[in-house]
């Protein structure tokens, strides 16, 4: 991989810092969110880091304050799961449903979005095990300001603590790239590109976002209504790709994967090789508590990953400054 990095950077940032160590001057920052769209990621010559969730070890998931605290830990991508409300919203939400993480119950798609906003995304929260429930109060230490009640951390309001819509988000980080998992499958997942590809259409955001889906379906239907937008491919192609050796659909390079899917290591020095001599990146998501610290990570990148969606942003930074810094020349 340190070869491949150095290959891969041949006219950017990686190269600049080799020579500035080896120069001893003051050398750019890996991190400075320069990257607006997926083809500029993909040219850092660099792994990446994508705020799964904003961040949902470290921060609330799906929420504002957790979107913000991952922007401030720089990392260079934004990721998160849209629902389509009762009135056709593309909420910012994790589940189909709120009951994990709110102080409410039913479905994203029978409530309004009026109705799911005023709910609080904070309320289980926790910052020794993310939502859970069976911490004692004093624990949920964000439970309380979304109603108002317990006053919002400097620089952030209660609306920061609520379920947010897509909308909003762009409005808050229009240039930041995007990794947006389509929650729902058959019709309720196409109403869904549906919604979301009018919406990045408007924003003129096609060129700034990652598509992805557990259901192979919705991926096809995506291409079909929006031919330039990058997607990920779902459980299908990537099987056939790592087991069978079978090419991924036109339009599809960015693998999204797992350490582990039921028995099989996907992440194996054979799979990464595969991958990366087909023109394709993998980027991981751990999918597994004790994998979310910069130990685990730095082995990610260690083997050949090219992208880690995490859940602890600023271990994940530093994890690929600290690889780099390996990597470098001095």
């Amino acid at each position: 991989m340190i070869t491949r990095l150095l290959t891969l950077a041949a006219t950017g940032i990686v190269v600049a810092v080799s020579a500035g160590f080896a120069a001893g001057t003051v050398t750019p920052p890996l991190f400075d969110q320069s990257a607006t769209t997926i083809d500029d990621l993909l040219s850092l010559g660099r792994p990446v880091v994508l705020a799964h969730t904003g961040g949902e070890d470290e921060f609330p998931g799906s929420t504002m304050y957790g979107f913000g605290r991952s922007m401030d830990a720089e990392v260079d991508m934004l990721d998160l799961n849209v629902v389509l409300t009762a009135d056709r919203v593309l909420a910012v939400q994790h589940d189909l449903d709120v009951d994990r993480q709110t102080d409410g119950s039913g479905l994203v798609a029978d409530m309004t979005f009026a109705e799911l906003h005023e709910l609080d995304n904070a309320y289980w929260f926790t910052e020794d095990c993310g939502v859970c429930r069976d911490q004692p109060n004093e624990d949920y230490i964000y439970r309380g300001v979304r109603a108002g009640d317990v006053p919002a951390p400097e620089g952030f309001t209660a609306d920061d603590f609520a379920v947010p819509s897509l909308d909003e988000l762009i409005d808050a980080y229009p240039d930041i790239p995007l990794g947006i998992e389509i929650k729902a499958d058959g019709e309720a997942g196409e109403a869904t590109a549906d919604a979301l590809v009018a919406l990045l259409e408007e924003r003129d955001r096609i060129d700034g976002v990652v598509v992805s889906s557990f259901s192979d379906d919705v991926i096809a239907y995506v291409q079909t209504i929006a031919p330039k937008l990058e997607v990920s491919p779902g459980p299908g192609p990537i099987g056939a790709f790592l087991l069978d050796g079978i090419p991924l659909p036109a339009g599809q390079r960015i693998l999204q994967l797992p350490p582990l899917f039921g028995d099989i290591e996907l992440l194996t020095p054979e799979y990464i090789a595969a991958a990366h001599d087909a023109g394709y990146v993998i980027w991981v998501w751990p999918d597994d508590h004790d994998l979310e610290n910069q130990q685990a990570y730095r082995e990610f990148l260690d083997d050949g990953i090219d992208g880690l969606n995490i859940n602890d942003p600023a271990a994940g930074v530093a994890a690929v400054e600290e690889f780099v810094a390996a990597a470098t020349p001095r």
